[in-house]
């Protein structure tokens, strides 16, 4: 999945162009990937830090609403990501257009240097804001481990700063090295690495869910006030996101007419695995659920290594999910050439912002419905109009309609309801 190479110019062999408004933000990979392969890269891209706050939405909308909510979330990712692919396919065998192997290619293609422009804004704060949701649980979560609150200082202090604090500052220095990497190849075997940590510390989650659930059966709720629907959704919505990788995905692999068969299986999968984790750790604490699950538990060996393990997980993946940012970044403001201290920069950006942040599932709410509504819902269906119109039946007009309005309904609502849950007192 690389973002590390420009394209050339077959006229330019020996010294390539500097990139421009048309030069594809992704060179054209060779399509290598076998199913399993495909799947494996399906669900790295989707899976990250936003199954942590799903208890925590399950609490809120009640087990049954939220469950639904997943479920038509998977359906409308999996129909929305294979509209870009179908639109990119239009393009590149019918108008004669060069590969377009990213979404903000796409942009361009359709909308010239705005549609490049919109979608490449939306991808720097959906990624952007991915690793202040990553700070916020790291900082949180150690805060947690290592300074709880006493009898006789409730909110001790470190250095003089709140836990929080320090902690996100203490990551910001190594953050500063492993952002400086240049590019993804060299990040690569970190990505490995977290995303076993990640896997083997859910599932230990999940075993402990159960165990606790047996121990204690708290009550719970089926639905929730039908006003939360909106908050869940923009969760839901954010430990989805992975739209703007489907192209670069369907690029990698062998067998494109198998693609949209092999994501719809991978989507199922994570949705199962999401409603599952979803629902056990919110039949386990019922009202004492916190917004990331790891909270609630106590002091134990087993989830304090789970904890520990989730934090080196998204230690690593930070940097991993920066450099689309860097690559947008450097290309339009630094001629696309490496940029250290342009990447040091977003960096104490991403740093700042978290610091501000308190509560890590409003703020997954927040980046899900303002952002990853539009990047999922919103542009694949106004893309795929502009593209195929005059040629689509009134039923496939009517849907594309249907999902562009129904994405901007849930991304201004859901905005403002997860806005309303940040600045809310807490009681």
């Amino acid at each position: 999945m690389g973002f590390d190479k420009e394209a050339s110019s077959s006229s330019q062999r020996l010294r390539p162009p500097a990139p421009s408004e048309n030069t594809p933000l992704i060179g054209d990979p060779e399509p290598l990937s076998s199913q399993g392969k495909t799947f494996a890269n399906v669900f790295i891209a989707i899976v990250g830090a936003g199954v942590l706050g799903l208890p925590y939405s399950f609490k809120r909308t009640g087990w049954l609403m939220s469950l639904l909510t997943l479920l038509l979330v998977a359906f409308l990712t999996h129909h929305c990501m294979m509209l870009l692919v179908y639109t990119r396919r239009k393009l590149e065998s019918s108008n004669g257009c060069t590969k377009i192997p990213s979404f903000g290619d796409l942009g361009f293609a359709v909308c010239g240097t705005v549609g490049r422009l919109v979608v490449d804004v939306l991808i720097i704060l959906a990624q952007a804001g991915f690793c202040v949701g990553y700070l916020i649980f790291i900082g949180n979560t150690m805060a947690h481990l290592l300074n709880a609150p006493t009898a006789t200082d409730l909110t001790p202090k470190i250095l003089g700063l709140a836990p929080k604090s320090f902690y996100i500052w203490g990551c910001f220095p190594f953050q500063l090295g492993l952002n400086s990497i240049a590019t993804l190849t060299h990040l690569a075997p970190l990505s490995i690495f977290a995303d076993v940590i990640d896997l083997g510390a859910m599932g230990v989650v999940m075993v402990e869910d159960v165990m606790v659930m047996a121990a204690k059966r708290p009550e719970v709720k089926a639905f929730g006030d039908l006003s939360l629907f909106f908050y869940g959704l923009g969760v839901a919505v954010y430990s989805f996101e992975g739209v703007g990788m489907v192209l670069p995905l369907e690029t990698e692999t062998k067998d494109k007419d198998k693609f949209g068969w092999i994501l719809g299986w991978t989507m199922t999968f994570i949705s199962l695995m999401y409603g599952s984790f979803g629902a056990l750790g919110y039949f386990a604490f019922g009202e004492e659920t916190k917004d990331m699950i790891t909270a609630n538990y106590g002091a134990g060996v087993i989830s304090t290594l789970v904890k520990l393990g989730l934090v080196v997980n998204l230690f690593f993946t930070l940097p991993i999910m920066m450099h689309p940012v860097y690559e947008i970044m450097e290309r339009r403001f630094w001629s696309g050439r490496y940029c250290l201290w342009l990447r040091w920069v977003l960096v104490l950006a991403v740093s700042l912002v978290a610091l501000l942040v308190p509560n890590f599932a409003d703020f997954m709410s927040l980046v899900g419905s303002g952002v990853c509504c539009a990047l999922g819902f919103v542009l694949p269906t106004l893309f795929h109009l502009m593209v195929f119109k005059g040629e689509m039946g009134w039923r496939q007009w009517s849907s594309d309609v249907s999902i562009l309005v129904l994405g901007l309904v849930l991304a201004l609502s859901g905005t403002w309801s997860a806005l309303q849950e940040i600045f809310s007192i807490k009681v």
